[in-house]
């Protein structure tokens, strides 16, 4: 299994199929454009390894009639009568996060290492983030 790595962007569109593929496999593939330098990878295997590195730390708690989900240091919490719409309400509160992040959040010194976070929750679906939460290996 060899790398694949083209020096310009020119270079890589003429060879997407083969960029794309070597990315599919779990190949290296790079892309250079300019003074940037860009890795293609599988989405799938890049959630997987994001879901490793960024173990949920969140907490529930049962409150009076309800439950509260939060993450220590994250301005994210959710509220609901039980516990599972709780989750889903957590769910909701990461993708708003995560576009937040997106449009104005990613720059900002207390916010912007939460990179991880955010690919995870922009390469999750539903059923991902909920069993990412409740730290239900997948």
């Amino acid at each position: 299994m060899t790398a694949v790595h083209y020096e310009s962007y020119t270079e890589a569109r003429a060879h997407l199929k083969d960029l794309l593929d070597a990315a599919g496999q779990g190949r290296v593939a790079t892309v250079r454009r300019d003074t940037g330098y860009a890795a293609v990878v599988d989405a799938a295997r890049l959630r997987h390894a994001l879901a490793l590195l960024c173990p949920s730390k969140a907490e529930v708690v049962s409150e009076g009639h309800g439950w509260s989900v939060f993450f220590p240091g994250l301005p994210v919490a959710a509220d609901g009568g039980t516990f599972d719409e709780a989750i889903d309400e957590m769910i909701d509160a990461l993708r708003e996060y995560a576009e937040d992040w997106q449009d104005r959040l990613l720059s900002a010194p207390n916010h912007r290492d939460n990179w991880g976070l955010v690919q995870l929750i922009g390469l999750s679906d539903d059923a991902q983030l909920r069993d990412w939460l409740l730290g239900v290996a997948t």
